[in-house]
């Protein structure tokens, strides 16, 4: 990721900050971040815009894009495609044809070997193969980033935090920035209402993707038990909200609510049940949020 050129966390250096692992040992078992080299994408009718089936080597995974969101191309998943048009202003029908285009775009990207970044954090899904939120390199290139600059995928969703990280804001930040120009561009869905869905982003070059160690604080990380096993998932806490990204009480997925600092999945599933409310302020009425609780995560909604 980039921000001057990603300005995550600087002066980190790879060996200090990553465990990284060979992708010939995915069996043994570690809670670290692992590098998946040499990845290849695995032609499946499920693959959309952010997520998709890859092989690494013999092994087979599905993983699920941090920061951004794109369209979805299934015309039965009509709340999700509801509140996509509506974040980009257009119909459901040109929704459905955004994610067409998201689809092809990264299918493309991902049409030689790239990197896989991840820590097993559950992404959920349809599949009954486990899914994992992870960071994309495509030469030098993050897919997140090319997806939103092109106007195929909107900022939302989880936000990583890997173990020594001090905050997510820059990447959201640089998230920011590149929506912002795909805006004045008009291209992808931000084209669609001036005849300019398939235009792609004229800005030269793509967004620099530094050193996997710019996303670590200085300090070391135990890299004793480096290797992963991929089959066992962790989720994570607290991945860093940015000051202006707040979540949707009616619409957030279980996941993005155990994401807020204080909520667990006994408590996420509690306010999904509870839906709809007329707003967030009505979280006080599930139970187990009381005052103080209620004043920790009412921020984090809109």
């Amino acid at each position: 990721m980039s921000l001057r050129p990603i300005g995550w966390i600087a002066g980190t250096t790879l060996a200090a900050a990553i465990v990284a692992l060979s992708t010939s040992d995915l069996t043994a078992r570690s809670s670290k971040w692992v590098t998946l080299e040499n990845c290849r994408l695995i032609p499946n009718l499920a693959n959309d815009g952010d997520s998709f089936h890859v092989r690494v080597k013999r092994k087979e995974y599905i993983f699920r894009l941090y920061f951004v969101d794109a369209p979805e191309d299934d015309p039965g998943l009509i709340d999700r495609l509801d509140e996509q048009a509506k974040y980009f202003g257009i119909t459901i029908a040109q929704t459905l044809q955004v994610g067409e285009l998201a689809k092809t775009f990264t299918s493309e990207k991902l049409s030689h070997p790239f990197t896989v970044r991840t820590c097993r954090q559950d992404a959920l899904g349809r599949s009954k193969r486990e899914r994992f939120y992870a960071i994309v390199q495509v030469g030098s290139e993050d897919l997140a980033e090319e997806l939103v600059k092109n106007g195929l995928a909107r900022i939302h969703g989880e936000s990583a935090k890997p173990a020594g990280l001090l905050t997510a804001d820059a990447e959201w930040t640089k998230l920011e920035q590149l929506q912002g120009d795909a805006k004045g561009e008009k291209v992808g869905a931000w084209g669609v209402n001036f005849g300019r869905m398939t235009v792609r982003s004229q800005k030269e070059g793509g967004t620099p993707y530094d050193s996997f160690g710019a996303f670590f604080h200085t300090q070391k990380i135990d890299s004793t038990n480096a290797a992963t096993d991929l089959n066992r998932p962790r989720k994570m806490k607290g991945a860093g909200f940015p000051p202006n990204h707040k979540l949707d009480i009616n619409a957030a997925s279980s996941a993005e609510l155990e994401n807020v600092p204080g909520l667990g999945p006994a408590m996420a599933e509690r306010i999904i049940a509870a839906r709809p409310f007329r707003s967030a302020d009505d979280l006080r009425s599930v139970k187990g949020i009381g005052d103080v609780k209620y004043a920790k995560i009412r921020p984090y909604f809109n």
